[in-house]
């Protein structure tokens, strides 16, 4: 039987990192196998007039989306077929989602999909991954869009800072999520009737904890559920400086600007196939209907292999046509993004163009007015917002004619995707008071940037009596509906008047975006 490369499947081993050893043969794992979609020509034609700012387009419904652009019967029967020929079990299918799970062990997938599986040592830990290509039989290629899950690194990181060791008094201050969103003007709401989804890739939540925080805040607790993904689960690890840190902001961030919303945690691994199967799993969610997603995890787009960049983008505009809006984080390590070559890089999935990508400032504000708003950078400590132009995605439509302000005074065209979109505090020196596996705390980051901007959806929504969906083309055509941040810079990229590879459009003006929708 002929095989071939699968196109994007290409992968590296961690910079630093060796084989220890060969897997076990017998070890049992599971692989997200997608398919590609139904009427594909038709959604992208249906994508490319939303991101050009046609809002005429009616949002799909879950089951329209799903019965237009799911998985076709007979590519699912042709993925069954091939798993059957090497032994594998077909566990989940989902055809709205283009999303099969397959199970079996280390040697059957190593001898279905051409491949070899080891344990690898690097200076963070271990994982069992692989490197180079992923082949199939070559009447699969035409059908499989990607192979997720071989490889178990971990794909992301939480985009959150602690607060350091203080500094003087008069350079630090801390807010509410209530005391930030009066600044930026938030209209009145509680995001009744709303359902937020947050995708975590770790840790968990303490009710108790919650109970504590919002009560505190003068606030019933909103209503928070947990959905398994890849049997992802609520897993407190007890340490504020882990991923508790990330769900306990993204909770109290959204429940305390959006209380009566119903905030959902979908669970999932830390790897490729987890961080997908969560957000595909959210937006297909035909049981609490998320209508705003927002992620706090990613990592450097070189990072990912394209085949994941690519089907977690064609996520992102399956939810933009369900009218589902994405907030996701740029990322807190400027514009090289934590890659050391000396390259500027962007944060994935937020270069997404379908992603409202987050970026951070520094606020200086009071509960009635903004003093002073500049892009988040503390060069001290190493944080600083992400921002920049993508390596893979090209210039979407709303963003054409922009340039990106260098440091060192030039401009450069934007011919790929410019990141971020839009920013909020972001500063742990400015940043948001919360409570953490028992203790109260200050907390920054752009983490805390895509909840603020879910919370505020959420809000809008509910106003409206209707989805806020794919934002940035109204955004972009509307500028003048956020505060232009025009002073600082996060290393390569400079802030200035108007769209910048720093904050974006700038901060959230509430009610002028609420007026907008």
């Amino acid at each position: 039987m002929a095989a071939g490369v699968l196109k994007g499947s290409e992968r590296d081993a961690l910079p630093g990192a060796s084989v220890i050893r060969a897997a076990d043969p017998a070890e049992r794992l599971e692989v997200s196998v997608l398919v590609r979609r139904g009427a594909a020509a038709q959604l992208r034609a249906r994508s490319a007039a939303i991101s050009a700012g046609d809002r005429s387009q009616r949002p799909l419904s879950r089951a329209e989306f799903a019965a237009r652009h799911g998985a076709a019967a007979a590519d699912f029967a042709a993925v069954r077929s091939f798993a059957t020929v090497h032994g594998l079990n077909v566990v989940q299918e989902h055809a709205g989602r283009r999303t099969m799970v397959l199970s079996g062990t280390v040697a059957q997938f190593e001898a279905a999909f051409s491949v070899r599986l080891n344990h690898y040592a690097h200076p963070g830990g271990s994982y069992r991954g692989r490197t180079g290509s992923i082949e199939l039989p070559d009447e699969l290629l035409p059908i499989v869009e990607a192979v997720l899950g071989l490889d178990e690194r971990p794909q992301a990181n939480p985009r959150f800072r602690l607060r350091g060791a203080r500094r003087r008094a008069a350079e630090t201050t801390s807010y509410t999520p209530l005391t930030v969103a009066a600044a930026y003007g938030f209209p009145a709401g509680t995001g009744a009737g709303e359902c937020v989804a947050l995708i975590e890739l770790g840790g968990g939540y303490r009710p108790a904890d919650l109970s504590a925080y919002f009560t505190g805040l003068g606030l019933t607790p909103p209503p928070v559920s947990t959905v398994s993904v890849d049997h992802g689960k609520n897993a407190p690890t007890g340490s504020a400086d882990g991923p508790d840190g990330e769900v306990m902001l993204d909770i109290e961030v959204v429940g305390a600007i959006a209380p009566a919303a119903r905030i959902v945690c979908y669970f999932a691994p830390n790897t490729d196939a987890g961080f997908l199967d969560a957000v595909t799993t959210a937006i297909h969610d035909a049981t609490n209907k998320p209508s705003v997603i927002s992620i706090s995890w990613g990592g450097a787009e070189s990072t990912w292999t394209a085949q994941a960049k690519t089907v977690m983008d064609e996520a992102f505009q399956a939810a933009a046509s369900m009218g589902i809006t994405v907030c996701v984080a740029a990322g807190d390590n400027g514009s090289s993004d934590g890659v050391n070559d000396g390259a500027d890089h962007v944060d994935f999935p937020a270069s997404s163009p379908y992603a409202l990508a987050c970026g951070g400032t520094t606020l200086n504000a009071s509960a009635t007015a903004i003093n002073a708003e500049t892009v988040w950078n503390d060069g001290s400590k190493g944080g600083a917002t992400g921002g920049g132009i993508s390596s893979f995605f090209a210039v979407p439509a709303y963003q054409t004619g922009l340039s990106a302000e260098r440091t060192a005074g030039s401009a450069t065209p934007l011919r790929m995707r410019g990141v971020p979109d839009v920013a909020g505090d972001a500063d742990p020196e400015t940043g948001y008071e919360v409570r953490i596996d028992g203790a109260d705390t200050v907390i920054g980051g752009t983490s805390a940037v895509a909840p603020l901007w879910a919370g505020l959806i959420a809000r809008i929504n509910q106003i409206t009596g209707a989805p806020a969906g794919y934002l940035q083309p109204v955004l972009y055509q509307n500028p003048q509906a956020l505060r232009d941040i025009t002073v600082g810079n996060n290393g390569d990229f400079a802030a200035t008047q108007g769209w910048d590879a720093c904050t974006g459009l700038g901060s959230p003006n509430g009610e002028a975006i609420s007026r907008l929708l």
